[in-house]
């Protein structure tokens, strides 16, 4: 049988990559124009990586975002994942439908709705018990809330795949529900538990929408700064700071590569 893929089906393919990936190297391209104007060519030039290194609104925007990041993911997978223990293993308990449909919401709510929401929520705690203003806590807490849904969704389909008897064995052989959950279940979902500290940490650090609604004004993330630059046109120096990210996070999928690879290889040495 001829197992070659056909040319219909490799020209499709190539087409699609071409459309994904051919705009990232054109702006990564564009960061070494010399020109200030970002779509005009005016020569070979790394002024605009050295100019974004000094900028300082750029800098503290980064900074900020990369903390709020953290902590919501943070927060985000603790939240999400005691959710996925309390709807896979106490299947019965009263609001179980309710905290479910709850959970599942913020995934598919437009994100200028949660924005408008999480808005007049905050404004009406502001005016409630005297907040001094909107400001990073209140970007934490509305990027926590729709990160916790994602946390939560990843966290369930591995906890649903895990054999419960190996936690039953283990405390039937004396260890307490907690320890058993400690040291037999937390290590099998713990893939689960990385994979979505890191996407609620990229849709923090991506997120625009609902931050414009619940930021305040010393509180500017990178993509609000970003999209303010654009407003002006494309200048270089936004395409130097989105090849930096493009950068990390290509650096960040080939490290996760070559370790995924060494676990299958030891894995498969292992067998």
């Amino acid at each position: 049988m001829d197992r070659r893929m056909p040319i219909s089906l490799i020209t499709v393919l190539c087409l699609g990559i071409a459309f994904l990936y051919v705009p990232i190297l054109v702006l990564i391209g564009y960061s070494f124009n010399a020109s200030a104007l970002g779509s005009v060519w005016g020569g070979f030039s790394t002024h605009w990586y050295s100019a974004l290194l000094e900028d300082a609104q750029i800098r503290k925007a980064a900074v900020l975002s990369l903390e709020i990041a953290f902590a919501s993911s943070t927060a985000a997978l603790l939240l999400g994942s005691l959710a996925s223990i309390a709807l896979v293993r106490f299947s019965k308990f009263r609001g179980r439908f309710l905290l479910a449909g709850m959970i599942n919401a913020p995934l598919v709510m437009p994100e200028i709705i949660t924005g408008i929401t999480q808005l007049l929520l905050f404004v009406s705690m502001l005016q409630l018990i005297g907040w001094p203003s909107r400001g990073v806590t209140t970007v934490i807490l509305s990027h926590v809330a729709f990160c916790a849904a994602y946390v939560s969704v990843t966290v369930q389909s591995r906890l649903q795949s895990a054999d419960i008897t190996l936690e039953e064995a283990a405390m039937d052989l004396g260890a307490t529900r907690l320890r058993a959950f400690l040291d037999v279940t937390l290590p099998i979902i713990a893939p689960a538990l990385i994979s979505s500290w890191l996407l609620s940490f990229t849709l923090s650090l991506d997120d625009l929408v609902i931050s414009s609604f619940v930021s305040g004004p010393r509180a500017s993330t990178l993509p609000m700064v970003i999209y303010s630059k654009v407003k002006l046109g494309v200048s270089p120096d936004v395409n130097a700071m989105a090849s930096l990210i493009i950068a990390g996070v290509g650096c960040c999928v080939i490290v996760a590569s070559v370790l995924m690879r060494r676990a299958e290889r030891a894995r498969a040495a292992q067998a």
